[in-house]
Formats: C-alpha cells, sequence, structure tokens
C-alpha cells in the first residue's frame, strides 16, 4: 500500500500516519520490488494507429480526464484545461483555471470544472473561467457535472451541489469522515435520477435535489486495528452496465451493487489501486503484482486472470471492442483480449508513463502520457 497517498484531518492523526510512514518505510526497507518480468513480444494479431495528438504541460501525476459525447476534457496540474474534439483532434478550446490542481475534470460538454491545490472550485465555459468557489476540504475526485449542476465530494467526506452557471451553492451534506482517506480520485457518476458515490467501502446513493441518502451498499468492510490497515475506500474508475455498478474497493475487494434498489450482488477479495472496467459479460481489473484479472459480472467468480505483465506498474482497463486496453509505467500500451486475456498487441505513444487509464469518446480512445501528450487511437 502506498501510504503517501494518505490524507487526515488533525494534527494528532497526521502524527500517527507519519508514525506509521516511517515504520512501514523501515520494515521494507530490506525487501526491494519485485523486478518486473520480461514482457512477451508483441504478437501484432490487433493494433491501434495514431489518429492525432495534442500538447499539454507535464503531468506528475494522475488526473482525471471526462467524455461529453465526442467531446473529451483534459487537465494538467498546472492548470491547463483543453477541451477536444476527439474525431478531429482539434482544439475547441483551451483555458487556465488559474491555480496548480489536485483534482481531474468533469464536464457535461459545456461546462468543464476543476479542484485546485488551494481547495478552489473552478468552472469553465468555451475558455473562460465561468466561476470560483471555496471548498469545505481538499477533494481529490474529479467533480460530476450534470443537470446543470456541478456536484463535489470533498476528503472530509462533505458532499456538495453548485448551479454550474452562476456558482451559487444549492445544497451541503456532511458525512462522518474517517480517520485517513485515500490522495487517489473516488467514485462520483449520475445513475438515472440518483447520484452515486463512494463514501469508504460503501457504494452510496443520494437524491441529487438536495444530497440526503436514499441507499448504502458495502462492497468492502474496514478491516485490521489501525487506521492505515482499516482503509477501504472506493477508487478510480466503475463499470456501469444499466443500473448495475461494479467498483473497487482499495486493496480489499471488487463488487457490483444493484443502484435501483441499493443492494449488493457481490463481493470478492481483490488486491489493487486502479479502478475496474466492464461489460455484460465480466468485470476487469488490474492488481498490484501486476495480474489482469476477469471476474463474472453476474456472480463475481473469476473468469480469468493472467500475468503477462507481473510487477509492472498498470493503469486500470479500458473494454473497447474485442480488447482491454491498459497503459503502464513505460509508457506502453498493452491490448489483451476481453475473451481470455491474450495478449494482441502493443503501442508506444512517446515512452513516457501513462498516467491516467485511457478513455473513449466516440471510437477514438483517449491516452494521456506524463509528458504531456495527449492521444487519440484508432483501430486498424
Amino acid at each position: 500500500m502506498n501510504l503517501s497517498r494518505l490524507v487526515s484531518h488533525t494534527p494528532a492523526l497526521r502524527a500517527v500516519a507519519m508514525t506509521v510512514l516511517v515504520a512501514a518505510l523501515a520494515a521494507c526497507s530490506g525487501t526491494p520490488k519485485p523486478k518486473p518480468v520480461d514482457l512477451p513480444a508483441n504478437p501484432a494479431l490487433f493494433g491501434v494507429r495514431q489518429a492525432w495528438k495534442v500538447a499539454i504541460p507535464k503531468t506528475e501525476f494522475s488526473l482525471q480526464i471526462d467524455v461529453s459525447g465526442d467531446t473529451v476534457t483534459v487537465a494538467s496540474v498546472d492548470g491547463t484545461v483543453v477541451a477536444i474534439d476527439s474525431r478531429s483532434g482539434q482544439e475547441n478550446w483551451r483555458a487556465n483555471a488559474g491555480a496548480p490542481l489536485i483534482a481531474g475534470v468533469g464536464s457535461d460538454g459545456a461546462i468543464a470544472a476543476v479542484v485546485t491545490k488551494d481547495n478552489e472550485l473552478v468552472a469553465l465555459q468555451a475558455g473562460k473561467v465561468l466561476w470560483k468557489q471555496r471548498l469545505p476540504a481538499q477533494a481529490f475526485t474529479a467533480p460530476l457535472v450534470a443537470g446543470r449542476r456541478v456536484f463535489v465530494q470533498t476528503a472530509d467526506r462533505t458532499m456538495t451541489a453548485w448551479d454550474g452557471q452562476t456558482g451559487r451553492r444549492l445544497w451541503a451534506q456532511q458525512r462522518t469522515a474517517e480517520n485517513l482517506v485515500l490522495r487517489k480520485p473516488g467514485v462520483l457518476l449520475a445513475v438515472g435520477d440518483t447520484l452515486v458515490t463512494g463514501v469508504g467501502g460503501r457504494l452510496a446513493g443520494l437524491n441529487p435535489a438536495n444530497g440526503s441518502s436514499r441507499w448504502e451498499s458495502p462492497i468492502a468492510a474496514p478491516r485490521g486495528t489501525n487506521d492505515v490497515e482499516r482503509l477501504v475506500d472506493l477508487t478510480g474508475s466503475v463499470s456501469r452496465v444499466g443500473d448495475t455498478v461494479c467498483a473497487r474497493a482499495y486493496y480489499a475487494s471488487v463488487g457490483c451493487v444493484d443502484t435501483n434498489r441499493g443492494v449488493l450482488l457481490w463481493s470478492k477479495p481483490a488486491s489493487g489501486a486502479e479502478g475496474v472496467a466492464g461489460d455484460d459479460r465480466f468485470v476487469y481489473g488490474t492488481e498490484s503484482n501486476g495480474a489482469v484479472v476477469a471476474w463474472r459480472r453476474a456472480d463475481g467468480e473469476r473468469a480469468w486472470s493472467v500475468e503477462h505483465f507481473k510487477y509492472h506498474t498498470l493503469t486500470a482497463p479500458l473494454a473497447v471492442g474485442r480488447s482491454l486496453i491498459i497503459g503502464d509505467e513505460l509508457g506502453m500500451l498493452h491490448l489483451v483480449s476481453r475473451d481470455d486475456g491474450k495478449l494482441l498487441g502493443r503501442a508506444t505513444p512517446d515512452g513516457s508513463p501513462i498516467v491516467v487509464t485511457p478513455v473513449l469518446a466516440g471510437n477514438t480512445v483517449v491516452v494521456v502520457t506524463r509528458n504531456g501528450g495527449v492521444f487519440g487511437y484508432r483501430p486498424e
């Protein structure tokens, strides 16, 4: 577990977290990370071709990107926000939020929203800053822009809703915060008329009109004896098919919830830090040891697992066409079969690490690298 991804909310807890961090580092000092296995040769059974490229400033950590129709909106740590037409690679607009960012971008295709390191929520439209509002705490999950509103969950578990055009706060609901939370993107999406978000290891459904709770369903329960061991925040991308949403609990489990009824369908142990993808048959994920795994969507039983990339650091997968597309820290895109995990092909955008899970915009796979390359790929 990467303890640098934790954040606490009081000086006392920060001291405890630092003590745990020092102890953990000392314990691990004699155990180097296993050497990544050599990658198999590229079978070139299936490939992608680069259709376009856009440059943004370099980024040192993952910032979520957003897709709305054929528009993909990306952001860089320095505050740059760019809306791109995924069909042509042309920029619709480019702007700057005015401060470095800590969370990624959410957009409905018209309004984009980001969060700065100074705890400001910034809304942009057509290349200009529309409004700014101060948040009560840091936020690591990209805002959700939907229904002419902007929704934000901060690290202290406060959920707020803002008018998309004016920035007027519509409501705020606070829940009991855990002692430690992840400094990683969490879960926030709209399913029908329900706002679905991660709260610790639970998936929660909220009324978007006022933030009141409709249901909660646990994908993972806290375990262990200290705050670090008990951390099970939901993290990263989710897989939604109809009313079913499947998500990952950090280094604990993968599970699926019926969001119409607020009922857990299944939860299975899994050890990973990135989100999941899926289709009507399987839920796909990458584990901390580099394994790529498929769970049956119906019951959560493991369908297949492969170790082509053992001990490599991988993004979450993107399910598209007949393949899964996965980025790694070496700057490569790997294509594997959705049926059995068989390696199909490989591409290298610019050689720098791929820092965010690839997304699909229209018929274009969009990839962002640490060097600031935004690449559009299409199947060959």
